[in-house]
């Protein structure tokens, strides 16, 4: 089952890292902004037909290796793991070193048609498109929040039932594997923990709702559709995966406080269902904002917004002291990114990782 798992994560991750180059945003080439009259460039096409052939062969050639290595070598459990992890990771190297090298090359294919020379730089805003926001309101993250709350209350007034030895790690089996002496801290780590991390994706939900809606000004209705189903399918997404969390962790330590209180069969396949959730409902979210703007053609006067390369470093790090937005559209992948010239993001994403490493060590 540890083969299943891993070989199910393993082509999920194969299917989105090849389909990416036709998931971003329409106008945004392997991190590079193309005028919309050059999206149908031969050249550029073929440099995304060539990146998804390459990435999705690769990935069918490494996902029948690992799986007929796993049953003709009769791989230990541990053995799957470490492989499934290489196996992930390999794909994913892969087809990040395959981006750098098509933004490279379409960055020089932009600069030798000169592209954008002669374009009118613009701003773009539009007043009514926040109106049109359809991102869930912020007090919805309150939910699992509380829950965890009650969790750790009612642990620790069930505190003298705990055993003194507390689970901190359950194999894939469902099973605990790993254990640390009862403590006041030990006994509410994984609630804490959990809450920690619920306070990061709050956070993260008020910074995307407050960052800016940006429109391109050859496609604005396009760029519109885009950014409003973004943040409306991120913050949906963003709440199930934290509700989902909230009950599997909290499923867990009431687990630890009552350990009859479900079967072991339910102990494996609980997890299990839920990874299967979370893999599919993370393919929706792609594929819903991914084809979002594929079918709106407009034609307008040749503009360029200002916001294109300059402030984008390799096409994947966000650099702008002048935009007070804290996340931003990514330009290869399907979700969001720091702009790292903003300290607010960096306070919302690394303060609450830095408390749970903490945590860990106390």
């Amino acid at each position: 089952m540890t083969l299943t798992i891993f070989f199910f994560i393993s082509l999920i991750i194969a299917g989105i890292q090849t389909a990416i180059p036709f998931l971003v945003n329409r106008s945004v080439i392997f991190g590079v902004t193309i005028p919309e009259k050059h999206l149908q460039n031969e050249t550029l096409l073929a440099y995304k037909k060539n990146y998804a052939k390459l990435v999705g062969l690769l990935s069918i050639i490494l996902l029948a290796g690992y799986a007929l290595w796993s049953l003709i070598q009769t791989a230990t459990e541990e053995q799957i793991v470490i492989g499934g992890i290489l196996l992930e990771f390999v794909i994913i190297l892969f087809s990040f070193s395959l981006y750098f090298y098509y933004h490279g090359k379409t960055l020089k294919l932009k600069a030798d048609k000169q592209w954008t020379g002669n374009l009118k730089q613009i701003r773009v805003a539009d007043l009514s498109a926040r109106s049109r926001d359809e991102m869930l309101p912020w007090q919805v993250f309150l939910l699992p929040i509380i829950i965890t709350v009650g969790v750790i209350g009612y642990t620790l007034l069930k505190y003298d039932l705990l055993p003194q030895q507390i689970p901190t790690h359950w194999g894939p089996n469902g099973q605990p594997d790993a254990f640390t002496e009862k403590t006041l801290m030990s006994s509410i780590l994984m609630p804490l923990t959990l809450f920690v991390m619920q306070l990061m994706f709050l956070g993260i939900h008020l910074g995307t709702k407050k960052s800016g809606i940006k429109l391109s000004g050859e496609s604005t209705e396009a760029s519109r559709q885009r950014q409003l189903a973004l943040r409306k399918y991120s913050s949906w997404l963003m709440f199930f995966v934290s509700f989902l969390i909230t009950v599997l962790l909290s499923f867990f330590q009431l687990q630890i406080i009552h350990p009859d209180i479900i079967s072991a069969t339910a102990m494996f396949a609980i997890p299990l269902g839920f990874l299967v959730i979370i893999l599919v409902s993370t393919i929706v979210f792609a594929v819903r904002v991914g084809r979002s703007d594929k079918f709106t053609i407009e034609t307008t006067e040749e503009k360029l917004t200002d916001s294109d390369d300059t402030h984008w470093k390799g096409g994947l790090f966000y650099f702008n002291k002048n935009d007070p937005s804290i996340f931003v559209e990514k330009r290869f992948g399907v979700g969001w990114t720091i702009n790292f010239a903003n300290p607010i993001g960096y306070l919302i994403i690394f303060v609450p990782l830095i408390a749970i490493l903490v945590f860990s060590f106390l």
